[in-house]
């Protein structure tokens, strides 16, 4: 086996492999498993806050005092309101002991778009 001729080559295709590499993760929209896993992740969280923020809503609805309580929510700064749904209740789902703070601001989100 010649070595002197085989040497270039595998320089060569190590060159392209790293070339390849670095336009795939960088262009070609590759991830790494981790990446995808996280990614995944977080839109399973949106999805699932996105369900949970009209069943907020709804037992907003179910309050006697709604009106009023909707514009003491209103009236407070908007980084705040979901701390107020959260101790409202209204974001603790069937079950839960606690509200989920997520779902609390989602849910001050679309109640604040409320007349």
């Amino acid at each position: 086996m010649d070595w002197s001729s085989i040497k270039p080559k595998l320089w060569s295709a190590a060159g392209g492999a790293v070339v390849l590499a670095v336009i795939g993760f960088t262009w070609g929209g590759w991830t790494a498993g981790s990446k995808a896993r996280s990614m995944a992740a977080e839109a399973a969280e949106i999805a699932v806050i996105a369900r949970l923020a009209p069943i907020c809503v709804s037992q907003y609805g179910q309050d006697p005092n709604k009106q009023q309580k909707l514009k003491d929510m209103k009236a407070i700064d908007s980084w705040n309101r979901g701390d107020y749904v959260g101790k409202q209740g209204w974001s603790t789902m069937l079950g839960e002991k606690a509200p989920d703070s997520q779902v609390s601001r989602k849910c001050a989100e679309l109640l604040s778009k409320m007349s």
